[in-house]
């Protein structure tokens, strides 16, 4: 995400580089290439150009510190100008009331009905909350039923009612059931159009009054860019929405919405989407997110989505199985799925500070594990516990049932054992402690 925004911003700072300390006429210099590189981000240009007077003001007014370049300081001063553009703080979603109520609004194709489902799956397992989505979008073909597959897959309830052609009923009835069944959390899928018009509006604004929602967010697709932000302030006009959510953040994204929204709706942005699963739903926190554009990385991040994922129990037969030579290719499999829970790989390893300018242009397919699984899977359960079985005839045998070559055999068995020999490793002395810390062991 942000890669063409982030490597102009280097660019911008390279200005600065070889100097000594900072001038007004390397800041302004610097400060050119930074305002083209949101300005070709679409980001609205007045907000462009206060973004980098404030950087200015704050440049030319601090003595140069001793322990950083011009450089670093004038990234700093990004930095932290960037934090406070997409709003500084990180802010939740209003669960108070029994049932609360979710409303999302959005033009059609913003991913409003997957966000849904995200959003659902996401507070069921971080606030062990018991959803109920209501399908309101009674226009779009197939709309009910897309609803009715995200339900599925995040094994959430849903209520529809395909009789019923207005969208004010079918969410009152909604409510009823979730209060008769439970649901102490109830979300409404609304229907969009292709732009906003005065019929969207007026039905958006009827379910709004309706159903008096705790909180009222804004999808938005992320690659829209300037047009986003223009579309969400004419949403706020009419509902005064709480929250905005970033949805294919994954995606080419020119950053524009993201940097601006804040600034045009005075309204924080709470989540992004990050990928097509389920659970590629991130809280936003302004100062990652300033972090990543910078190319700084995001390690906090991505350790939590580590952990997440990170089965204890799972983890200390594994780490029995490397003390006894006992660790087989059912394990490194193991290990590799809960690595593809963690979500889109382009993505995570961008989280890696100095990493995501290094991958910008390399195409990191999602599936680049399906040859492993496909070979394990042509192994007998005795060579997936024993692999020093594997001679010739065994790996020939693998490849053909896999479909794969044999030197594709070969390459995983190699990291298989690599991975192997880095586990037990890391089992002695600091690696042990690292470790620790890292699973919560502690």
């Amino acid at each position: 995400m942000f890669d063409s925004l982030s490597g102009k911003l280097d660019k911008a700072f390279q200005v600065l580089k070889g100097h000594g300390k900072i001038t007004e006429i390397n800041v302004a210099e610097t400060l050119k290439e930074v305002r083209r590189a949101l300005l070709d981000a679409d980001v609205n240009f007045k907000i462009a150009k206060e973004f980098t007077n404030r950087i200015k003001d704050k440049a030319l007014g601090q003595d140069v510190l001793t322990t950083l370049n011009p450089s670093q300081l004038l990234v700093k001063i990004v930095k932290d100008e960037l934090t406070d553009l997409m709003g500084r703080e990180v802010v939740g979603v209003n669960l108070s009331s029994k049932p609360s109520v979710i409303l999302m609004s959005g033009l059609q194709g913003s991913g409003k009905t997957t966000f849904s489902g995200k959003l659902a799956l996401h507070l069921k397992n971080k606030k062990s909350k018991n959803p109920l989505l209501i399908a309101c979008d009674v226009y779009r073909p197939a709309a009910i039923d897309q609803l009715t597959v995200v339900a599925e897959q995040v094994g959430a309830a849903i209520f529809k009612n395909l009789e019923e052609k207005n969208p004010v009923k079918i969410a009152l009835d909604g409510i009823a059931f979730a209060k008769a069944n439970k649901h102490d959390l109830v979300i409404v899928d609304t229907a969009g159009r292709l732009a906003v018009d005065e019929v969207l509006m007026k039905e958006i604004s009827e379910i709004h009054k309706a159903v008096k929602p705790d909180e009222t967010l804004f999808v938005v697709d992320s690659m829209t860019g300037q047009d986003a932000v223009n579309t969400a302030k004419a949403f706020h006009d009419v509902l005064s929405f709480d929250g905005v959510v970033l949805t294919k953040l994954d995606g080419d994204t020119r950053g524009g919405a993201a940097l601006s929204i804040k600034t045009v709706v005075q309204k924080p942005i709470k989540y992004i989407g990050t990928g097509e699963k389920m659970e590629a739903l991130d809280v936003f926190y302004p100062d990652r997110m300033a972090d990543r554009i910078l190319g700084m990385g995001d390690v906090v991040s991505l350790v939590e989505r580590a952990q997440e994922q990170f089965d204890h129990e799972e983890a200390r037969k594994i780490n029995k199985k490397i003390a006894k030579n006992q660790f087989g290719f059912d394990d490194f499999l193991s290990q590799i799925q809960q690595v593809k829970k963690m979500g889109n790989m382009k993505d995570l390893m961008g989280m890696i500070p100095g990493v995501g300018k290094a991958i910008k242009d390399v195409d990191i397919d999602d599936d680049a594990f399906k040859y492993i699984e496909a070979i394990i899977g042509s192994m007998t359960p005795n060579e997936r516990s024993n692999p020093e079985l594997l001679n010739l005839n065994r790996k020939k045998r693998i490849a053909t049932g896999a479909g794969r070559d044999l030197k594709e055999v070969n390459q995983m068995v190699k990291q298989f054992h690599q991975m192997s020999k880095m586990m037990k490793m890391m089992q002695g002395g600091k690696g042990k402690q690292m470790m620790q810390m890292f699973q919560g062991l502690r």
